[in-house]
C-alpha cells in the first residue's frame, strides 16, 4: 500500500508521524470513508438528527478517532460528552485491537448540570480494570473540548485542526515537547508540515465504523430483566424494539426469542 494512500477499503487510514526537533506527534486522516459508513448506518436504521446535532457527532467522532489512533493497540476506549447548550450527550467507543469505532447521541432525559462534562474511560486490555477521568469544559466546540480533556486529564497539550474536505489532524505533545511552538501553530503551519519540519512515520491504522451489536448480545443484556419479570418486559405484546446504547441501531426482539434464550444453553455462564 502506498504511503500517501488516504483511505483503504474498510475506512480511513490514520497516519501517525513524529515531528522531529519539536517532539510532537502528528495524527491525521481523510475521514471521508468513515463518515460515509456513519451516514449509511444512520440511513439503515432510520436515524434522524438535526444538522446541528449531526455536526457535533461528526466532530466528536473525528476527535475521538484521532485520539484512539494515538493510543496503544491493546486499549478499549470510550468518551461520554455532556453538553448543556444544546442539551445532549455524545457517546464514542473504540476497540483499538480491531480498529473499530462507533458512537451515538442522546437527546432525551439528559440531566441539567452546572457545566459541560467530558468523561473518558480507558481499559488497557480485555478484562483489565477501567480507568476513568472527568473534566469540565466551556462551549460546544468539541475540538476545543478534546483539547480541554488533554490539558486537564492527560496533563499535556494537544491541538485539533480541520484541514478541509474531510481531512483532519491532531498535534499531540510528547516528552520534551516544544510547547511554545505547539501552542502557536496555525492551520497553514499544519498544512505545510511535510515541507517545513522533519517527519518520521510511526504507524498506520485503518479504522472503520463498527459496533458489533447483534441480537444475541441484546438478548443477553435483556436476560436479567426477563428472568425477573418477562410479562413486565413485554407487556401485552409479543415484540419489543431495543436501541443499541453504543450506536443507536434498532433491534426487534420477540417474546419467543427471549423465552428460547432463557431456556437455552446460552444462559449458562
Amino acid at each position: 500500500m502506498a504511503e500517501d494512500e488516504a483511505a483503504g477499503p474498510h475506512g480511513p487510514v490514520v497516519t501517525v508521524d513524529f515531528v522531529r526537533h519539536r517532539n510532537v506527534m502528528l495524527v491525521q486522516a481523510d475521514f471521508g470513508p468513515l463518515l460515509v459508513d456513519y451516514y449509511l448506518h444512520q440511513a439503515d436504521h432510520h436515524l434522524r438528527t438535526s444538522p446541528e446535532h449531526d455536526t457535533l457527532l461528526k466532530q466528536a467522532l473525528v476527535a475521538f478517532t484521532l485520539h484512539a489512533a494515538a493510543r496503544p493497540r491493546t486499549e478499549h476506549l470510550a468518551w461520554t460528552i455532556g453538553l448543556q447548550e444544546p442539551r445532549l450527550n455524545l457517546f464514542l467507543a473504540a476497540d483499538n485491537e480491531d480498529c473499530h469505532v462507533t458512537g451515538r447521541l442522546f437527546t432525551e432525559n439528559v440531566r441539567e448540570a452546572a457545566a459541560n462534562v467530558f468523561y473518558s474511560e480507558v481499559m488497557p486490555g480485555r478484562g483489565a480494570e477501567k480507568r476513568r477521568s472527568v473534566v469540565n469544559f466551556a462551549g460546544a466546540d468539541l475540538f476545543r473540548a478534546a483539547e480541554s480533556f488533554y490539558a486537564g486529564s492527560e496533563q499535556r497539550p494537544a491541538r485539533f485542526f480541520d484541514r478541509g474536505e474531510e481531512h483532519y489532524a491532531m498535534l499531540l505533545s510528547q516528552p520534551d515537547c516544544d510547547v511554545a511552538w505547539l501552542r502557536q501553530v496555525t492551520l497553514a503551519d499544519v498544512q505545510a508540515l511535510p515541507t517545513t519540519e522533519t517527519l518520521a512515520r510511526i504507524e498506520r491504522r485503518a479504522y472503520r465504523w463498527h459496533c458489533g451489536c447483534e441480537q444475541r448480545k441484546i438478548l443477553a443484556a435483556l436476560a436479567p430483566a426477563a428472568r425477573a419479570d418477562l410479562a413486565d418486559l413485554f407487556g401485552e405484546g409479543e415484540i419489543i424494539y431495543v436501541q443499541c446504547p453504543r450506536c443507536a441501531a434498532s433491534h426487534t426482539i420477540t417474546r419467543e426469542a427471549m423465552e428460547a434464550w432463557l431456556a437455552g444453553p446460552a444462559t449458562t455462564p
